[in-house]
């Protein structure tokens, strides 16, 4: 089993502070009250954060039951930053799988998800990358991913649509192309509302 890790860049915290101030100092923002004072350092850590999966490993283990059905972790968390405003989007993502000869530590699908999260971020590429990266690790019959989230940059800003969120899909293998097995998949993941 292998360690799955985002990049091998170091974080240079120091210098992400150093531009955090000088881009709210550009904005016309005054860093000299002392409850503003620490707020670069605080901002560089906090993007730090938000772009830093945890490594982790993976888990599968053999499916001696030869189990069939679909297996569906719901209301994963997940958070992410815009590529294009670098503001957060927040929400689930609902993901399941039909194994084949391999079933997967469940913990695993919310790793994967906070894998693909973590960086500069758009949610149609997310979607998609958790479900291929699921099909090509784990070589399941089926692969379903649905992501509802509310996007900041379209809700604080610009539209001001408040309250919005957008729902994206990706079905793979049998999930796609069985109706019975897509539609249990995303009755399951309850987006039916």
């Amino acid at each position: 089993m292998s360690r799955l890790t985002l990049t091998d860049n170091a974080v240079d915290l120091g210098a992400a502070e150093q531009a955090a101030r000088q881009f709210l100092e550009a904005l016309g923002v005054a860093l000299d009250d002392e409850a503003v004072r620490e707020t670069p350092a605080r901002m560089a850590r906090g993007y730090a954060e938000l772009l830093t999966a945890r490594p982790f490993r993976l888990t599968t283990f053999p499916n001696d039951e030869g189990y069939d059905e679909l297996v569906l972790a719901r209301d994963i968390p997940v958070q992410s930053v815009c590529e294009h405003h670098l503001l957060p989007f927040v929400g689930v993502a609902h993901i399941g799988y039909l194994p084949g000869r391999r079933i997967l530590g469940l913990s695993k699908l919310a790793r994967v998800a906070e894998h693909f999260a973590r960086r500069p971020q758009v949610q149609e590429r997310l979607t998609k990358q958790v479900a291929d990266w699921l099909t090509e690790h784990l070589a399941p019959h089926g692969v379903g991913v649905v992501i509802e989230a509310e996007h900041t940059c379209m809700t604080l800003r610009g539209v001001r649509a408040t309250g919005s969120r957008t729902v994206t899909s990706t079905l793979l293998g049998t999930l796609r192309d069985d109706a019975a097995s897509r539609q249990e998949f995303l009755a399951l993941t309850g987006v039916h509302r």
